[in-house]
């Protein structure tokens, strides 16, 4: 049997557990899976004929976004639903029984991706044998409740922009030819009922097979567990909370299950919409609550009932020797490896989602809840981070985005009691994801005819491999988006303008101290790229490449060119130009945090080990 572990997760996949004649513990392996993002690009709208546009290399219909509104978001809204199937068929090879996905398993909780999804995950549970365990993010009950929306930027005939909308009067046309709106209800913005109406067999409702299940609101225990009892308490109406008593109820879809023997798994819904001043405590207006993106740092003001919980279900699981796996949809710790007042000084405290780091107080209260390691999405990001207090520590594993650069699951393995394997899986081999591009092509077509100032870089279509394709994405996402959105205009033209070689320079006082330098960098001849090979530009898209992928980015920078980024770097610490220091240190920062590829954690000391193949 596996004693107790504790474990804070955000998406997960399970193999079996067996012993064998010696009852020796065998491996337990868990893929977590998150922010996948569904749009069902072949889904079918109930009120509505429109079936989006025909691809002639396929023969079917397609409800596809637009390539502009995809390399203007952080997320791949069409090639991410072939990357989902990829991956399970991965972990089906691997003889993985159990899926958990962390959040944002949807584009913003539409009907048609909800349904499609369900399909998708009734068609692996039925054909494989596959339990899948799911909790909500911020792009799937959008909002506590339903919510009336649209969007402007499906993909409509010869290239167009197809507006579609749940209502008519939310989006008017603005030019004579703009495609007439699609109006179905499929389009609004499902809040927790109709999600869960749909999604109610993966994990947020008991089931007969469960050993056991609760929820926050439950009041029995494990030693008086009755099925019929808990799926009493289950039902939704029981499942609500106020921040305080002039507050509205809102749904919390938290639970703990345990669907093998000795293992529990804790779901944690971390989604907080705070309502709005002139929100009564009778409100069911979706209009009048904030988004569910902030994540820890709202729990700790408006929904504190869940850190009583936490620290009982971890003590309970101390007592009765579970593995407790726990997760949740947003990372617990810094995920710019200690980078944040660097950022903050240089682009702003409302730039690069620094509203979305949490605060040292969430890492605490984990601690102090008995949480050991937790695994989070939210971010699109790869990454590791580690606290380390008196009380104990905690390690937060950020699992990548399969809708974004790069593209990926992390799997765990439980070798035994006290340690896990990590792994990053990374998904490169999609097949069909450019089944879509016939259908770019006419929409690059238009683009450029209307002579549309923002039109996206065609090369992007010639991707051989799906992580070749989120590359581009991340590339133009930086062009079309981040340096306008994020950058200091000064400092964005200087390395735009400037190679490396002028970059070192702004390092020296005196042109003399520069060539003294430049001269020894000669005689120890690095393996390093010429410095007048690349500009500050180069520079720029690759740290957003480190950023998203942590360590798995280095293999796709060139090893010459990295190395000379460290030598500026290292320069620029010491330059007069304020700005200048303060990249360089965000760089090198975001270059040698913890082990996020393949590594080992020691639950009992928290050390981090990397795993060398």
């Amino acid at each position: 049997m596996l004693r107790k572990v504790i474990i804070l997760l955000v998406g997960i996949t399970f193999l079996g557990c067996t012993q064998d004649p010696e009852h020796a513990v065998q491996p337990l392996q868990i893929a977590f899976m998150s922010d996948v993002h569904l749009s069902d690009i072949y889904g079918e709208f109930t009120d509505n004929e429109f079936k989006g546009v025909l691809n002639p290399q396929t023969g079917k219909y397609t409800l596809a976004r637009t390539m502009q509104s995809q390399l203007q978001s952080t997320r791949l809204f069409n090639e991410n639903y072939f990357a989902f199937l990829a991956a399970l068929d991965d972990v089906v090879k691997k003889g993985v029984k159990l899926v958990v996905l962390p959040g944002d398993f949807s584009d913003d909780g539409q009907a048609f991706n909800i349904r499609g999804l369900k399909q998708i995950l009734d068609n692996y549970t039925e054909k494989y044998g596959i339990r899948f365990i799911l909790t909500t993010g911020n792009h799937d009950p959008v909002r506590p409740f339903r919510m009336a929306a649209g969007k402007t930027d499906f993909l409509g005939e010869n290239g167009q922009s197809q507006a579609i909308f749940s209502e008519k009067g939310l989006f008017s046309p603005k030019n004579d030819d703009d495609l007439p709106v699609i109006i179905t209800q499929d389009i609004a913005k499902l809040g927790y009922v109709g999600i869960l109406d749909e999604l109610q067999d993966f994990g947020f409702f008991p089931k007969p097979q469960d050993r056991y299940w609760e929820s926050p609101f439950s009041s029995y225990d494990y030693g008086n567990y009755d099925f019929n009892e808990a799926e009493k308490q289950a039902v939704f109406e029981n499942r609500m909370y106020r921040s305080n008593k002039d507050t509205p109820m809102i749904p919390d879809v938290s639970y703990l299950v345990e669907p093998l023997d000795e293992v529990w798994f804790l779901a944690i819904d971390a989604n907080v919409y705070v309502p709005k001043p002139e929100a009564d405590a009778d409100t069911g207006d979706p209009k009048l609550f904030s988004s569910a993106s902030i994540g820890y740092n709202n729990i700790l003001l408006h929904k504190a009932h869940l850190l009583d919980w936490i620290k009982s279900v971890t003590t309970r699981a101390e007592e009765l020797g579970k593995t407790l796996i726990v997760f949740s949809h947003y990372p617990t710790l810094d995920f710019y490896d200690g980078a944040v007042p660097e950022i903050k000084a240089l682009f702003g405290a409302k730039k690069m989602q620094l509203h979305r780091v949490p605060k040292d107080s969430v890492s605490q209260m984990l601690i102090e809840a008995g949480v050991k390691v937790h695994f989070g999405g939210h971010m699109h990001m790869n990454d590791t981070g580690q606290r380390h207090l008196e009380s104990g520590s905690l390690v937060n594993v950020q699992i990548p985005s399969m809708a974004a650069y790069v593209p990926g699951y992390k799997l765990l393995t439980l070798k035994d009691n006290d340690v896990f394997e990590i792994e990053t899986v990374v998904i490169d081999n999609v097949p069909d994801f450019d089944s879509l591009f016939p259908l770019y092509e006419k929409e690059y077509d238009y683009l450029k005819q209307v002579k549309d100032s923002a039109i996206w870089d065609k090369g992007i279509l010639d991707a051989k491999t799906y992580k070749e394709f989120t590359t581009w994405h991340l590339n133009e996402l930086v062009r079309l988006r981040f340096l306008e959105e994020d950058w200091p205009e000064n400092l964005k033209f200087l390395l735009i303008r400037s190679s490396g070689e002028d970059l070192l320079k702004l390092g020296f006082d005196q042109e003399e101290e520069y060539n003294a330098f430049y001269k020894r960098l000669q005689e120890k001849n690095t393996e390093m790229a010429p410095l007048d090979s690349w500009t500050g530009l180069h520079m720029i898209h690759d740290f957003y490449k480190i950023r998203n992928a942590d360590e798995l980015a280095f293999s796709d920078i060139d090893e010459k060119r990295l190395e000379g980024y460290k030598v500026v770097c290292q320069q620029l610490r010491k330059s007069d130009y304020k700005n200048l220091r303060l990249w360089a240190s965000i760089f090198m920062k975001v270059c040698s945090g913890e082990p996020s590829d393949h590594f080992k954690i020691d639950l009992k000391t928290g050390k981090i080990e990397r795993v060398v193949p």
